[in-house]
């Protein structure tokens, strides 16, 4: 008989729901069991894409033997994290304090009836191995504990809920205080860090950090900072290069096993290719890059092949696993290159990818990279470098199609509106640096779908599928939707989304804003009561919901002149600012977020005949910062009274800074010269 996750809209619960395991999902009726019956909860937290999510499922949680302990001992929860970032943010940090460890998933805690942490671990085995227990043996031997040792965890539990409430206390320093020395900081921080040979920071594994780069990639073009153009540009060069981005079907995976982004760890997340789509067509413009443009629309390319839903929005990850094996889906075998392409381009496709040496997955295989410019692999293999690219693009899609006939990985096709609002905002800028107005449609459409489905006329909810959304929504799912929101009004300014903007804005500070220390909770007001209620500055793997709103905030203060909004930012800074002094890595998004604090954005509105408002707004794309705003009315007539300037028969250009404004432009190379073309 499936368990209670069978009625569930994750797909990594429903994964679980025929489990011999008496599994539940985060609810009243688990919890009010556990009190009811005094018995330990035995929570794990995982993902659909979690390679050792599955292991642990398939060595444990599908064996009747050790399910029967499991439905003995404890009350068994399930939590797709996905879903409830709140509680995987809670019980990560419980855990590194518990264990002294980083956490990561699956993750397994073992809690008091309240909801209390008294144990956790990560992955456990079956049997013990590598110097981890066995299982079933230690769920016993924490049993025995909770039974038998009452007191003692009584006494840890109190020192833990007040370790918890630190990490949710934020400072307060005066604005009057502000200065780019937290910013300073983290640019040296990375400098310090970052691999001169490869690209990124530190060595394996290695994440992309999108938030990183775009804060250095803001420093360059904004403040002229040369070493942080640099180690975008080469960080970017090198995760094009490698096997952490798909050479066949475009898009990136999550993370890299090594330090020279060749074998990813396989699975494909949205949240990470939003915001990398973006960096690679801004760096595309900035430094004239065809191959970052490329990266750019194959990545869109995908996302838009492999992970829309028919209902115009995007689906949450792919497996790393297929047919019970990681990456069986991607690598290959030189037999398996050479019966795909032409007998004329095989040689030209090992050399290109990198074959002609050892395998480099798992000793019998190869990912694929590019490390090798066109032109040198065009000399060995005695082809004119001038062909190389079309060759190059042939044996590219015959791959592709080769591969699509393999079993393909599993699907996570759960509607997250975060994770949506991510990818949202990276197409509609790509589409607008690039000229690409069906990604800007794309990015339209995925939003009517969040504000048809996800947005109930007061809140958003935080996750869709089949039908159905549930979930009240957390700080980024807020955050992120205001600042996709703000970019599309650049792209194409339509009136139900400056109405969007405005509801967002306001439900964010009513509902997750406190008035007196300021910054923003990570869960709003009326959410369910838990351990903690979170609140934080630092980028994970996902932007700062408190550096994305602040940000946010501010543009749509200065774009629509609302002093609330700015003032909310300077609290969310205020509250913050203390940390980033002390401890400036890891704030990247409130970083930029302080940027554009000391240096207001300009607003560049363009009044006049629409098409040529959008032609100029295009060119301006292009050459302004990330810290300039454009936005293209044209002749509308219902626009917010700060945008509403006159209206000629010609394209003129309004460039403000706070409450100031430049005399109209109407000639294009004067606007181009202001905007630093």
């Amino acid at each position: 008989m499936p368990n209670r996750l069978a009625g569930e809209t994750s797909p990594y619960l429903r994964q679980h729901a025929d489990n011999p395991v008496h599994w539940q999902p985060w609810d009243a009726q688990a919890l009010t069991q556990a009190r009811t019956e005094d018995k330990p909860i035995l929570l794990s937290i995982g993902y659909s894409a979690c390679h050792w999510c599955h292991v642990m499922a398939h060595e444990s949680f599908e064996d009747a033997a050790t399910a029967e302990v499991m439905n003995r001992l404890f009350v068994n929860i399930k939590v797709d994290r996905e879903e409830r970032p709140d509680l995987d943010h809670i019980y990560q940090s419980a855990h590194q304090m518990l264990s002294g460890r980083a956490g990561g998933w699956p993750l397994t805690v073992f809690l008091t009836p309240d909801g209390t942490p008294f144990y956790s671990g990560t992955y456990f085995p079956p049997a013990p191995r590598h110097g981890l227990p066995g299982f079933v043996d230690l769920i016993e031997r924490v049993a025995a504990g909770w039974t038998g040792q009452r007191a003692a965890i009584t006494e840890q539990n109190t020192q833990l809920h007040a370790a918890l409430a630190q990490t949710a206390r934020v400072g307060d320093v005066a604005a009057e205080q502000f200065s780019d020395q937290p910013i300073r900081a983290a640019c040296d921080g990375m400098e310090a860090a970052f691999d001169m040979d490869y690209g990124g920071f530190g060595k394996a594994p290695k994440f992309p950090h999108p938030s990183d780069l775009a804060l250095l990639l803001h420093r360059y073009r904004c403040a002229g900072n040369a070493s942080a153009g640099a180690m975008v540009r080469l960080t970017l060069q090198r995760m094009a290069e490698g096997g952490l981005y798909d050479q066949l079907g475009g898009g990136f995976c999550r993370y890299s096993v090594d330090e020279r982004w060749d074998i990813p760890h396989f699975e494909k997340m949205l949240y990470d290719n939003g915001p990398l789509l973006a960096l690679y067509a801004e760096a595309a413009v900035c430094w004239d890059e065809p191959r970052f443009r490329q990266v750019a629309e194959d990545t869109a390319a995908w996302a838009l092949r492999e992970m829309r839903s028919p209902e115009g929005a995007f689906w949450s990850a792919l497996d790393a696993d297929s047919e019970g094996e990681e990456g069986r889906f991607y690598v290959w075998t030189r037999e398996a290159v050479e019966a795909a392409v032409a007998p004329g381009d095989r040689a030209f496709a090992l050399a290109v990818f990198g074959m002609a040496g050892m395998p480099n997955f798992d000793g019998h295989a190869w990912h694929l990279n590019l490390r090798k410019p066109l032109d040198e692999v065009a000399g060995e293999v005695g082809l004119d470098p001038a062909q190389a690219g079309a060759v190059l693009a042939r044996v590219r899609a015959a791959l592709l199609a080769a591969r699509g006939q393999r079993v393909r990985p599993g699907l996570d096709d759960k509607v997250l509106t975060a994770w949506n609002a991510l990818m949202i905002q990276g197409l509609a800028r790509a589409g607008r640096l690039l000229g690409r107005a069906d990604w800007i449609a794309a990015a339209q459409a995925a939003m009517d779908f969040v504000r048809q489905q996800l947005w109930d006329g007061e809140r958003l909810l935080a996750t869709w599928s089949a039908g159905r959304a549930r979930l009240n929504g957390y700080l980024d799912d807020y955050a992120f939707v205001l600042a996709a929101l703000v970019e599309l009004l650049q792209a194409e300014w339509r009136r139900e989304d400056a109405d969007f903007a405005v509801a967002v804005a306001d439900a964010l500070l009513a509902r997750f804003g406190d008035a007196d220390s300021g910054g923003f909770y990570f869960t709003s007001d009326d959410h369910e009561a838990l351990l903690l209620r979170p609140r934080t500055g630092h980028d994970g793997a996902l932007p700062s919901g408190n550096g994305v709103a602040a940000r946010a905030l501010q543009q749509l203060g200065h774009l629509l002149g609302v002093p609330r909004y700015l003032d909310a930012a300077t609290g969310c800074l205020r509250a913050f600012y203390g940390g980033m002094q002390q401890s400036a890595m890891g704030f990247g998004s409130l970083h930029v977020a302080l940027a554009e604090w000391l240096s207001p954005p300009r607003v560049v509105v363009l009044r006049g005949p629409q098409a040529e408002c959008d032609a100029w707004a295009a060119r301006a794309a292009r050459l302004a910062d990330p810290a300039t705003l454009v936005v293209s009315l044209g002749t509308r007539a219902d626009v917010p009274s700060p945008l509403a300037k006159p209206v000629e028969n010609h394209v003129n250009a309004w460039v403000c800074s706070g409450v100031e404004c430049l005399s109209p432009i109407d000639v294009w190379e004067r606007l181009a010269s202001e905007l630093g073309g």
